[in-house]
């Protein structure tokens, strides 16, 4: 064979290897078993998925109605978004980072996964490092991957309540770290920074020159008398070198509108704007007026979904707390709780050696018929999440379901 024909379709795979490479969702593959096994008429309780169980406001769904009979919105817009809906994102910014934060440093995004995928290609190139505080959102290291840079996870376990340390962080850095990310509120963990962590942090993160990438999609999720800051608002120095990510998903209960942004330096958001133009153009026109309705509308949604949710976080912090071999740290923010389950790694149940999470989620699924997401599909292995956006009656039901299982 020469080595011509070496190099023929037919001789290599069929996907290239930067696509195959990439792992499929953990978070929505538990779901979609979750889901199927529903569909096959089995009783199973669903505790994978990052979705409130809630429909979307109604103010919010009579706007978008009304929008889809406007034949404004039947054409195509802007790129970088609607108007209205980017000067609105620009005063909700300014609002939380005590910032003047212009309309043009804003890009609206279908969904928050396209705000994180176009803020890493933006401003890493190959070679490049991105310090991941681990537990981390399944995403990111996928999309760090596509950039041609690598992630460098920085693990911080329930002992230090899933926040990484300054020294741990220092401890990681090389000459090839570019940026940092931050996610608080936490998925998976529920973990909120304080204001002195984001302060220190941010911080350090400035005084060596990095991005920092700081996904605040849980703001308005947080509990008790812990806050939601901003690192911009910790340290505002950091605004020409950060890109901060959102979206109206899980606040509003929006995850199916695909609406999402980044805000950042105007450079930052004219590449990103550029690379938009030629992968999805501008988002759907009456998902942008849904999602100001959103921002512009009434609060009293946004409010009683998060004292149902922090009702509910109560709730499953107490049962798994009465579960033999749970760790279970009381999450402040989101709605996940993410129990270290390490002290059952090494147990036979229902005749079955368990040596990992990920075997102690099988198990779990099959013999109780409750799904959770294993710690290994967030960097953290001995852990399980569990979503506590779902009803109470179906979070009592599937942690007994577990305590049961673990108790015979």
């Amino acid at each position: 064979m020469t080595t011509d024909d070496a190099r023929t379709p037919a001789s290599r795979s069929r996907i290239s290897q930067r696509i195959g490479a990439i792992e499929p969702s953990a978070t929505l593959a538990v779901d979609a078993t979750a889901k199927a096994l529903k569909a096959a008429g089995r009783p199973v309780i669903g505790f994978g998925a990052g979705e409130p169980d809630f429909p979307t406001p109604a103010h919010i769904v009579d706007a978008a109605v009304e929008a889809a009979r406007d034949p404004r919105n039947h054409r195509y817009s802007a790129t970088a978004g609607l108007p209205e809906l980017r000067e609105a994102l620009a005063a909700s910014v300014s609002a939380t980072t005590a910032l003047e934060i212009d309309p043009a440093q804003v890009l609206v995004t279908n969904g928050g996964k396209q705000a994180v995928f176009q803020a890493f290609a933006t401003v890493l190139d190959p070679g490049d490092e991105v310090l991941l505080p681990a537990p981390y959102w399944t995403t990111y290291p996928e999309a760090i991957r596509q950039s041609g840079a690598a992630e460098v996870p920085v693990l911080a376990g329930a002992d230090q309540g899933y926040v990484p340390t300054v020294a741990q962080l220092e401890a990681a850095r090389t000459d090839r770290t570019r940026a940092l990310v931050l996610c608080s509120p936490s998925n998976p963990t529920g973990a909120v920074l304080s204001p002195e962590q984001v302060e220190e942090i941010g911080r350090w993160a400035l005084e060596h020159g990095l991005w920092v990438i700081t996904d605040e999609i849980y703001q308005s999720l947080t509990y008790g008398d812990m806050p939601f800051t901003s690192v911009l608002k910790a340290v505002p120095e950091l605004a020409d070198t950060t890109i901060l990510l959102g979206g109206v998903a899980k606040s509003f209960a929006m995850t199916g509108w695909r609406v999402g942004w980044m805000v950042g330096p105007l450079d930052v958001i004219k590449a990103a704007s550029n690379l938009q133009s030629h992968l999805t153009s501008h988002v759907n026109n009456i998902a942008q007026r849904a999602a100001l309705a959103a921002l512009t509308g009434p609060t009293e949604p946004v409010e009683q979904m998060r004292l149902a949710f922090d009702r509910r976080r109560q709730l499953i912090v107490e049962k798994l707390s009465a579960i033999d071999g749970f760790t279970v740290p009381t999450p402040t923010g989101a709605f996940y709780v993410f129990p270290d389950v390490s002290q059952l790694l090494g147990r036979e149940i229902r005749g079955r050696k368990v040596t990992s999470s990920t075997e102690l989620a099988t198990v779990i699924l099959e013999e109780a018929e409750v799904a959770a997401v294993p710690g290994e599909a967030f960097g953290a292995p001995g852990h399980l999440r569990f979503s506590y956006a779902l009803g109470d009656e179906d979070i009592v039901e599937g942690i007994d379901r577990v305590a049961a299982l673990l108790a015979g």
